[in-house]
């Protein structure tokens, strides 16, 4: 079974920086795609960025573009989100997840069969 553990969240000013961390373990985390998703105070869950199996290849959604930037560590089974320019949008509750299908990369979170519990990132103005 394969288990995600996030990292790294706080509370921060508005245009601080932070990064998030997920440990992976009990699976083949070199094959996963991996990505991450947030929800906001009554949001429903949204997609932020995503990476290939060998990091060739990532996607984020157009609110992070240019201030975040996810990586991997295969050696470590880490996945990583950097988030500069933090706004008080940013504010939520951030979602570590895998993907062991067929797809290269994928925004969709249906897509994604592992899922971790979640770290708070709370950004103040």
């Amino acid at each position: 079974q394969v288990q995600l553990l996030e990292s790294g969240g706080g509370l921060v000013q508005a245009g601080d920086s932070l990064r998030l961390s997920c440990a992976a373990s009990g699976g083949t985390f070199e094959t996963y795609v991996m990505g991450w998703f947030r929800q906001g105070p009554g949001s429903k869950r949204e997609f932020v960025a995503t990476i290939s199996w060998n990091g060739d290849h990532t996607r984020y959604a157009s609110s992070v573009k240019d201030r975040f930037t996810i990586s991997r560590d295969n050696a470590n089974n880490t996945v990583y989100l950097l988030m500069n320019s933090l706004k008080p949008e940013d504010t939520a509750v951030y979602y570590c997840a895998a993907d062991d299908g067929w797809l290269p990369i994928t925004v969709i979170a249906a897509e994604y069969d592992y899922w971790g519990q979640g770290t708070q990132v709370t950004v103040s103005s």
